[in-house]
């Protein structure tokens, strides 16, 4: 029996929370619906969601609050929903570690397939039954797992969302090569993904917060063009 994975709909609007349900649960998904951000919190831990979306006008904790809760503890994909559609709520919402971003209202269709895309992402791949270690690429101090999504550096376990790990494994499997923020958007975000190249520098700035240059590489700006994983002789 294939287990069903759970979405977990914070909303403050009932109606709609009902509606992205009645969506998700046509899709075979298991669904649950809070309407608060501190129920959110309380939730989380006893629903154990495979994906969250997140409203960001919340009454009390609103969703910004909600998704730093939630980052400090789990990586679980965030999908953040909101009526504002600057760039400023936008970023603020990936630097604090959303996967992605929804303006409503939104077409059904959409939520659904970002939805999934996002799960596809995050879902760790089975490795071929040839080559058990998976995908992944080793640097001193640095090992990059994309089969069980796992990131070790300096021998801890770092804690990342799946956009980042996915950004962080395609520049250090492609060492000195560089990309353009286009590419990279392209690649990582995918076509269905609406958004400007900024994004990939919120992560990029996410990415050396938690993963410093080392003195055998890094991940290196290469100015007026785009980033590139260095690899020092």
């Amino acid at each position: 029996m294939v287990t069903r994975q759970k979405i977990m709909i914070v909303d403050d609007d009932a109606n709609i929370a009902e509606l992205i349900s009645l969506y998700l649960t046509k899709e075979c998904f298991d669904t649950k619906m809070v309407y608060d951000g501190e129920e959110a919190i309380k939730e989380f831990d006893h629903f154990q969601p495979n994906l969250i979306l997140l409203d960001l006008m919340l009454p009390g904790m609103d969703g910004y609050q909600v998704c730093r809760e939630i980052r400090q503890k789990s990586s679980v994909p965030i999908i953040m929903l909101s009526a504002k559609g600057e760039i400023f709520d936008k970023v603020l919402g990936l630097e604090l570690g959303a996967d992605d971003y929804m303006i409503k209202p939104f077409d059904s269709k959409e939520l659904v397939a970002r939805v999934k895309a996002v799960l596809r992402r995050f879902q760790p791949e089975k490795p071929a039954a040839a080559k058990p270690a998976g995908k992944y690429v080793e640097y001193q101090d640095l090992v990059i797992n994309q089969t069980n999504y796992s990131v070790v550096y300096m021998g801890e376990t770092v804690d990342m969302p799946p956009k980042e790990l996915e950004l962080l494994y395609f520049l250090a499997s492609s060492p000195n090569q560089v990309f353009t923020r286009e590419q990279l958007l392209d690649h990582i975000w995918g076509y269905e993904y609406i958004g400007d190249t900024r994004t990939v520098d919120v992560h990029i700035k996410r990415l050396r917060e938690k993963i410093k240059d080392h003195a055998n590489w890094a991940i290196s700006t290469v100015w007026g063009i785009g980033y590139k994983f260095e690899v020092k002789s």
